[in-house]
């Protein structure tokens, strides 16, 4: 099928209102400042920084059968990625994020993602059923995998038929969800994008900086782990290959939302690009830097 995409981003499409505030803040603080809404979630987020790098992704995911999933399947489509293949047909309204970020960074964050976790596998149809590949015709390109899905499904991922071929990139999406992604570890196609927190969890233990913590979740059993730490290194980590390490430059971070995906997605549009990991990585932190560095997207002011 010619118009097979050759990239699909599988996890959260949502809403993302995001305030942004001035000053530093304390629980039960009430400041002036700014709000915006955008299309967001981890899967979206990639799928969007991939077409700013002339890819064309395609997102599986749930949306609600409701207005504001109407209004961000057609911002989505505006935005370059196709929508052709989400799930729709649950009862619940379409997700949401909502953070307060600060010039120290992200305060504080709520996800409600109720809509893709009742989905469940449901969103996989399209790779089963022969829209986009089955069992015995594995889909063939580059599926990135966030961690919002459930455990359950992401388990069934890690042994599905119609992912054999296929070259997975994973993102946990946050610390507290790093741990659902144990099925996949062993996974030989897996390329997992982490920060240093969610390593940590992962491995059960701290690590002193990104190089250690990628080479541990190798020494578990990962083909390969990419870790971000910030403003320190970041490190790139393969069985049976040296570990590549770069330092981010010195910046003022201005919003935060989005950062890792910005990262998964420039380094992701390199390798398919012939880059090399010393490259690729190079390029990857110079998009997050660029991300964050970059004034919040403006709404409606608050007081």
């Amino acid at each position: 099928m010619p118009d097979t995409p050759q990239i699909i981003c599988l996890g959260a499409m949502l809403w993302d209102v995001i305030g942004h505030s001035p000053v530093s803040l304390r629980p039960g603080d009430d400041v002036a400042g700014r709000i915006h809404q955008r299309p967001g979630g981890v899967a979206l987020n990639v799928a969007v920084a991939l077409v700013r790098h002339g890819l064309s992704p395609s997102i599986l995911s749930a949306v609600g059968q409701d207005s504001p999933g109407e209004a961000l399947i057609a911002d989505t489509r505006r935005l370059g990625v196709a929508t052709d293949l989400l799930w729709r047909g649950g009862p619940l309204p379409t997700d949401l994020y909502m953070a307060v970020e600060t010039p120290d960074g992200l305060f504080a964050a709520i996800a409600d993602a109720h809509g893709l976790e009742a989905a469940g596998p449901s969103i996989l149809a399209p790779l089963q059923d022969g829209r986009l590949g089955s069992d015995d015709n594995p889909w063939q390109g580059t599926a990135v995998i966030d961690g919002n899905l459930t455990k359950q499904t992401l388990a069934m991922m890690a042994k599905a038929p119609f992912l054999a071929r296929a070259s997975l990139r994973i993102v946990p999406a946050s610390p507290d969800k790093a741990d659902r992604l144990a099925p996949l570890l062993d996974h030989p196609n897996a390329v997992f994008y982490i920060n240093r927190a969610e390593a940590e969890a992962i491995a059960g233990r701290p690590f002193s900086g990104a190089v250690d913590a990628a080479e541990a979740v190798v020494a578990m059993g990962a083909a390969r782990v990419i870790v971000t730490d910030g403003p320190q290194p970041a490190a790139d980590a393969v069985a049976g290959q040296p570990t590549v390490s770069h330092c981010p430059p010195q910046v003022t971070t201005r919003h935060v939302t989005g950062a890792g995906d910005a990262f998964l997605a420039a380094h992701l549009a390199a390798e398919l690009s012939g880059f090399d990991r010393n490259d690729a990585l190079d390029r990857a932190i110079q998009a997050a830097a660029a991300h964050i560095t970059a004034p919040p997207e403006t709404g409606k002011d608050t007081a």
